[in-house]
C-alpha cells in the first residue's frame, strides 16, 4: 500500500520564506506556507503553458510531496502534545 519511496530533497518544506518574492509574485496568503517556494515555480510553469494539464508534472508532484511532508511533521507534533 504506497508508501517507502525516497522523498526528493528539494520537496523538504522550508521555514523562512521569500515574503517579497510571494508578494510579488502574488501568491495568496492562505497558501504562504513551508512549500510556498514550490508553488511560485510551479505557478511560473503554469502560466507559461497555459495551464496545460499534461506539463509542469515534475513541479506539481514536488509541490505536493512538500505539502505531504509538511503534513506528516504536524501530525507527529500533535502526537508528541497529546502524550
Amino acid at each position: 500500500m504506497g508508501g517507502g519511496h525516497q522523498s526528493s530533497p528539494e520537496a523538504q518544506p522550508r521555514q523562512e520564506q521569500d515574503l517579497a518574492l510571494l508578494k510579488k509574485e502574488f501568491v495568496p496568503l492562505p497558501f504562504r506556507d513551508n512549500c510556498a517556494h514550490l508553488l511560485v515555480k510551479l505557478n511560473e510553469c503554469r502560466h507559461q503553458t497555459f495551464y496545460n494539464p499534461e506539463s509542469c508534472g515534475h513541479f506539481r508532484h514536488t509541490y505536493e510531496e512538500c505539502e505531504y511532508i509538511a503534513w506528516e511533521k504536524r501530525v507527529a507534533a500533535k502526537k508528541a502534545l497529546s502524550k
